[in-house]
């Protein structure tokens, strides 16, 4: 039995250099904008049999913006940054460099308090395969930019340390399509 899966990624929060770990804010006015833009193509998603989101207000935002009525999925909610959360990248490398070194450097690492890459990888596959799987269903999911990213690490089977080299934009989509353990990348053709 396959399904599609296509994961949204949620409107952006803040500028790049502005993003914060954990980041609970909902779409700042640019991130408004561009969902606006991206509207035309995202919304077609909406007739998915099931539409889910994160819990995240920026994902939900996203969601409902987009007519999806989605159901918030605990499971799809941020990476755990313990006490990182809410701090750029910048400040937590100023206060806790080798904090910093460790948690990307090893994936099993939690130096934060929250959960490792390999804990967050295993969250997001394990909502993924537990996706009901009636053949030829759809689903549409948004969730926040690191979700999706784990979503493919797990999905293609790619070593933990892939996360960091997968580039996930506020409102871009992928496709996966199989079941529970068989996950391939789906890359649709833009007419």
């Amino acid at each position: 039995m396959n399904v599609r899966v296509t994961l949204v990624a949620a409107a952006r929060p803040s500028t790049l250099l502005a993003e914060r770990f954990d980041d609970d804010r909902p779409p700042d006015g640019e991130g408004w904008r561009a969902l606006e833009s991206a509207a035309p193509e995202l919304v077609p998603l909406a007739a998915a049999e099931l539409r889910y989101c994160s819990p995240g207000p920026r994902s939900r935002a996203t969601g409902q913006a987009l007519g999806y009525a989605p159901l918030a999925q605990v499971a799809l909610r941020e990476w755990d940054m313990g006490r990182w959360r809410g701090l750029t990248l910048a400040e937590v490398a100023a206060r806790e460099p080798g904090a910093v070194e460790r948690w990307l450097a090893d994936p099993h690492a939690a130096p934060h308090g929250g959960e490792s890459l390999l804990a967050f990888i295993a969250r997001i596959g394990g909502w993924l395969d537990s996706r009901p799987a009636e053949d030829g269903g759809a689903i549409v999911a948004v969730a926040e930019p690191s979700a999706v990213r784990a979503a493919l690490v797990y999905a293609l089977r790619a070593a933990p340390q892939t996360y960091w080299s997968v580039d996930v934009r506020p409102l871009s989509t992928v496709t996966l399509t199989g079941s529970a353990g068989h996950w391939h990348l789906s890359l649709q053709a833009r007419a």
